[in-house]
């Protein structure tokens, strides 16, 4: 079973489509029972990191997502999720993150590309993953975001993307890994890409 973490807010309904497309078991909820009894987590978002900092500390979700992460269980983040997994988000005033990646969230810079950065954009694959099995290199994915992950530590990043500058786009440590691109919104790449973690173990580098 794999649980997506209900936090008020989300694509949740899209990645709960895009993994019983793959006929994946899985379920809404914000259950601290029914997630850490869970095969696999996934973290998907969108909306910003303060507000969703909030709910998930008012409702106990941070202590349910360390606890998860800690348990070993495989932890999938999606866009918002590939960002307060860091340790800070610039967004309203660099407010606190859950601290698994060592890092921050940061704003693009003024480059005169439109922010947010909307649409389809390559991936260039830094290093190996288990999420990446199968993937082609010309794969483009779905992005809708205004910040994007800045990792303390480069062997955590597994691929990039350039948009005005080059940003970390897929990043994993251990057990977790978060794409700030909507695997469940790009096609048969990101449904390749979900099926890959439905399959994974959790251990990396491997």
């Amino acid at each position: 079973m794999i649980s997506i973490i209900d936090y008020g807010a989300g694509n949740l309904r899209s990645v709960e489509r895009a993994l019983q497309h793959l006929g994946v078991d899985c379920r809404i909820t914000s259950s601290p029972e029914d997630i850490l009894s869970s095969e696999r987590v996934v973290f998907p978002g969108v909306g910003a990191a303060a507000s969703a900092m909030e709910t998930i500390q008012s409702r106990g979700l941070d202590v349910v997502i360390r606890e998860t992460v800690e348990s070993k269980t495989p932890f999938l983040g999606i866009c918002l999720g590939a960002q307060i997994v860091l340790a800070r988000s610039e967004e309203d005033g660099n407010i606190p993150c859950l601290g698994i990646i060592a890092g921050s969230a940061r704003r693009f810079p003024d480059s005169g590309l439109k922010i947010p950065h909307m649409g389809w954009n390559d991936i260039s694959i830094v290093r190996a993953h288990p999420l990446l099995d199968g993937i082609d290199r010309r794969a483009q994915f779905y992005f809708v975001h205004s910040y994007y992950p800045e990792p303390a530590l480069s062997e955590d990043i597994i691929a990039t993307t350039s948009y005005g500058i080059e940003f970390a786009s897929i990043l994993g440590r251990g057990n977790t890994v978060v794409t700030q691109f909507h695997p469940e919104k790009s096609g048969p790449p990101g449904l390749r890409m979900l099926k890959n973690f439905c399959q994974w173990n959790g251990a990396w580098p491997c």
